[in-house]
C-alpha cells in the first residue's frame, strides 16, 4: 500500500557550519529511494540552515539596519539553494523544478516533489504546513537535530523533560507565537498555528536517526515528539 508523505527537512540535516552534509544526504537517498520503489510518495520541504542564518548575519554586518522582509528573503535563496541540493541527489526520481507556490497543486508523475521557503513573514515549515493542506495530507514529518521536544531548552537546563504527545496549544506556549528571520525553533509558531487551525499533526524526529524515521513510516514505534489536536 502507498502513502504520500510531507516531510520537512531541517536545514540544520542540510547546511552545516563546514558544508553541505554528505554523510546524511547519501543516506537519507537510500531510505526515500526505498520508500519510493515500494509506492510512496514524498513532497519534501527543505529549510535554510546554517546558510540562511549565517548569510543574514553577514549582510546585517554591511547593513545593520537591514529590514525583516531582506532578511527573510536571503533565507529563502538559502531554502532554495538547499533544495535544489538535495533534489539533484535523486535525479529522475524527483520533479525537475522547485514547487514556487505551496497553494497551487501541480501534476507530476513523479514521487519525488521539493520545495524551499515561498514569502517572507514564515518559514520552510510554513510552506510545509500549506501543502499538506493544499494536497489533503493528514500527517507532516518534521526531520531535524533533537530527538523530541522539551517543556525547556535542554542545552540549557538539565532539568529539561522530553514530551512525547502534546497539543498545539501547549506546544505554542513552549516557541512563542511570533516569526523573526533566521528562528531557530523545532517548528515555526506560525506554521504550528496553522496546523492548529487545519486540524494537522505534526510528528518531530531526529534526522540522525534514519531507522527511526523509516519504523514511523512503516507504522511502527518511533521515538520522537507527535503534536496534534488543538
Amino acid at each position: 500500500m502507498s502513502n504520500f508523505f510531507v516531510l520537512s527537512l531541517g536545514g540544520s540535516m542540510v547546511s552545516l557550519p563546514q558544508g553541505i552534509n554528505i554523510d546524511f544526504l547519501k543516506k537519507f537517498k537510500n531510505l526515500i529511494k526505498k520508500r519510493v520503489n515500494e509506492g510512496d510518495k514524498f513532497i519534501i520541504v527543505v529549510g535554510g540552515g546554517f546558510n540562511a542564518r549565517n548569510s543574514i548575519k553577514e549582510a546585517k554586518k554591511i547593513n545593520n539596519l537591514l529590514d525583516s522582509d531582506s532578511q527573510d528573503w536571503i533565507g529563502i535563496s538559502a531554502t532554495h539553494l538547499n533544495a535544489n541540493i538535495v533534489k539533484s541527489v535523486f535525479g529522475d526520481m524527483a520533479h525537475p523544478v522547485l514547487i514556487n507556490n505551496p497553494g497551487v497543486k501541480i501534476r507530476s508523475k513523479k514521487s519525488l516533489l521539493f520545495s524551499g521557503g515561498y514569502l517572507p513573514g514564515n518559514s520552510s515549515d510554513f510552506v510545509c504546513s500549506v501543502l499538506a493542506k493544499t494536497y489533503n495530507v493528514k500527517n507532516i514529518i518534521n526531520i531535524s537535530n533533537i530527538d523530541y521536544v522539551y517543556d525547556k531548552d535542554p542545552k540549557k537546563n538539565k532539568d529539561a523533560k522530553k514530551i512525547e504527545e502534546m497539543n498545539w496549544s501547549d506546544f505554542l506556549k513552549i516557541v512563542g507565537g511570533s516569526w523573526t528571520p533566521g528562528l531557530n525553533s523545532p517548528f515555526d509558531p506560525l506554521a504550528s498555528k496553522f496546523c492548529q487551525k487545519e486540524n494537522k499533526t505534526v510528528v518531530i524526529l531526529n534526522g540522525d536517526n534514519l531507522s527511526n524515521l523509516n519504523n514511523y513510516l512503516s507504522a511502527k514505534r518511533f521515538k520522537g515528539t507527535k503534536i496534534y489536536g488543538k
